[in-house]
């Protein structure tokens, strides 16, 4: 039940928030500014330094609530399980990892590879992956979501890279479960200014409950 549990949240959250920085310090700060706006799916990446440091001390601050702590950019089985043991409920990662996957379903943590194609999506499928990253998102449009459910149509899809916005009802439209963003909100954190991140992840949550009560 405890994957279950995770996906539900994941979904709930509807955004996933990726969350970059030059120190530990700047990537908690930048998590909980877009948190406090609102957004309750963050996924931390590993080009971090110390990242698992920042995945355990943000995982024991709101474990039992709706915010999803998990880890992104994760490369190999053993940055996976640092991860996890730190505390990370889902690990996302740019590309499909046998290995990576092997871990996550060890642990019962979902797994959410990147992929761009139908084969790279079966074979994910095949070793238990319950949500695809369609990555690049800029590269593949919206359309590519339609293409996948064509001949796949019970997969889900979570599309990062060039989601806005701007553009996120289109992402959904084309039948997408939850979306990835990440400069698009989170980019004043690079001039620490926060508020105006906090600000923009008040918007992206206003566009998500405008289009839920409009589907």
């Amino acid at each position: 039940m405890k994957k279950v549990t995770i996906l539900n949240k994941i979904v709930d959250s509807g955004i996933v928030a990726v969350i970059r920085g030059e120190s530990p310090e700047k990537a908690t700060k930048t998590a909980e500014a877009v948190i406090k706006g609102g957004v309750k799916g963050i996924e931390l990446t590993f080009t971090v330094p110390k990242i698992d440091r920042v995945i355990a001390e943000l995982s024991q601050k709101y474990r039992g609530s709706k915010v999803a702590i998990g880890a992104g950019t994760v490369l190999d089985a053993t940055s996976a399980r640092i991860a996890i043991l730190a505390g990370a409920e889902f690990i996302v990662s740019p590309s499909f990892n046998v290995e990576v996957a092997k871990i996550c379903n060890l642990y019962q943590i979902p797994y959410v590879p990147g992929c761009m194609t139908v084969t790279e999506v079966q074979t994910a499928l095949s070793y238990g992956v319950d949500i695809i990253k369609m990555f690049p998102g800029s590269v593949t449009g919206p359309k590519m979501i339609n293409a996948i459910h064509g001949p796949l149509p019970y997969v889900s899809i979570m599309p990062t890279g060039g989601v806005s916005l701007d553009n996120m009802a289109d992402w959904f439209k084309a039948g997408a479960v939850v979306v990835g963003t990440g400069s698009n909100l989170t980019g004043a954190a690079d001039h620490d200014d926060l508020e105006t991140v906090t600000a923009m992840a008040e918007k992206y949550i206003s566009k998500l409950t405008q289009l839920r009560k409009n589907s």
